[in-house]
C-alpha cells in the first residue's frame, strides 16, 4: 500500500532540510501524542544509520516499530525503513529546490504486510485509503505553513 503527498514551501532548500531533520522536535511531538520514542543511534548532523525504537497503540493494541534512516543525502533526500512484528515500511522524503526561496517537499510512504494479522490490518487501512490520503495531505500542508513561519521568524 502506498501513499504520497507533496507541498511547496516558501523557504530555501537548506533551511527546509534543517527544519525537517530536527528530529528532537519530532520526538517531542510524538511523545505528546502518546508515542514512546527512543533514539538508539544518535548522530549529529543527521546521517544514515540513525535508529529509533517506538511503541504506540493502533486499534487498542500496542505496536512496536523500529525505524532506521537508511539514506541521507543533504539537502535533497532522507529515507527511512521501518519494521514491526508483521509489517515493513519505507518512507522517502525528497526536497526539490524550485527557486532560491521555494522548495518542494515530497513524501512517499509504502507499507507491506509480512503476516496474516498484518495483512488484515493493512486491508482495513486500504478501506479508508482516500480518507488517510486527505489527512496526510492536510497535515503536510499544515506542516509546510509551520515551516514557513519558523523560517520567516527565525525560530
Amino acid at each position: 500500500m502506498q501513499f504520497s503527498a507533496r507541498e511547496d514551501i516558501e523557504a530555501p532548500i537548506g533551511a527546509v532540510f534543517e527544519m525537517v531533520s530536527d528530529f528532537e522536535r519530532f520526538e517531542r511531538m510524538a511523545m505528546r501524542r502518546g508515542v514512546d520514542v527512543r533514539r538508539t543511534v544518535m548522530q549529529s548532523p543527521p546521517a544514515a544509520g540513525m535508529t529509533w525504537e517506538t511503541e504506540f497503540r493502533v486499534r487498542g493494541k500496542p505496536r512496536q516499530v523500529s525505524v532506521v534512516m537508511s539514506e541521507c543525502e543533504r539537502p535533497v533526500l532522507m529515507q527511512f525503513q521501518s519494521a514491526s512484528k508483521g509489517m515493513t515500511g519505507l518512507t522517502t522524503v525528497e526536497f526539490l529546490a524550485l527557486s532560491q526561496r521555494r522548495t518542494r517537499l515530497n513524501i512517499e510512504m509504502s507499507l507491506a504486510a509480512k503476516s496474516l494479522p498484518a495483512r488484515l490490518l493493512l486491508q482495513s487501512f486500504k478501506l479508508g485509503k482516500s480518507r488517510f490520503r486527505r489527512q496526510m495531505q492536510l497535515r503536510l500542508s499544515e506542516f509546510a505553513r509551520e515551516l514557513e513561519e519558523r523560517h520567516l521568524h527565525g525560530a
